[in-house]
């Protein structure tokens, strides 16, 4: 067993990401049980800003998931560069907990960018209608705003629908739209898929 300790910055994804890594197991299988714990969510500005906020999640997140697990940080960029920020947060996390395996994957812009990379699989789902126009699902700043504007009554709620969506979207669609979700994946298969 693998267990996944994993750091996200929303209420929606607390519920949301573990839907998707169970997803994950199926889709990408693993040799061994991957088990996704409850994430730790932290406040974006405070984990990366307070030396002693980040120090203090990655070493509850290290003493989570124990010696053969994982610990997976999954933050929005907002309006950074996605690569930028995850090669500095990994760099500064190593400090801390260089013992253990660990990835920190930054979903471009936010979380939902994932959710809109497999837009056409949503149609139908929780008052969800797909556009006519194509979107590059990484483009949309208020990538919530976006799917919002395209619910039923105009409402989108994170802690509701995140959930929902995770266990909804395709898979293949999010890889193939998605810089950012094919760097979960990658990161799922070199410390999950690959693990010897």
């Amino acid at each position: 067993m693998i267990a996944i300790a994993s750091i996200v910055e929303g209420d929606g994804e607390v519920s949301a990401l573990p839907v998707l890594l169970r997803r994950l197991s199926d889709w990408l299988p693993a040799r061994d049980y991957p088990q996704p714990l409850p994430p730790i969510r932290v406040r974006r500005d405070r984990f990366l800003n307070r030396d002693d906020e980040f120090r203090k999640q990655l070493l509850l997140a290290a003493a989570k998931c124990g010696d053969p697990g994982w610990i997976l940080v999954v933050l929005d960029a907002d309006d950074d560069c996605p690569a930028t920020l995850a090669a500095s947060v990994y760099q500064r996390a190593q400090q801390h907990v260089g013992h253990r395996r660990l990835s920190v994957v930054i979903a471009n812009h936010e979380f939902e960018a994932w959710f809109i990379a497999a837009a056409r699989s949503l149609d139908g789902h929780r008052g969800f209608r797909v556009p006519e126009e194509v979107v590059d699902a990484e483009v949309p700043r208020d990538a919530k705003g976006w799917l919002r504007s395209h619910m039923a009554g105009g409402t989108y709620s994170p802690l509701l629908d995140q959930p929902a969506f995770a266990a909804a979207i395709d898979l293949q669609q999010a890889f193939d739209n998605s810089q950012s979700f094919r760097k979960l994946c990658k990161e799922w298969q070199a410390h999950i898929t690959a693990r010897t």
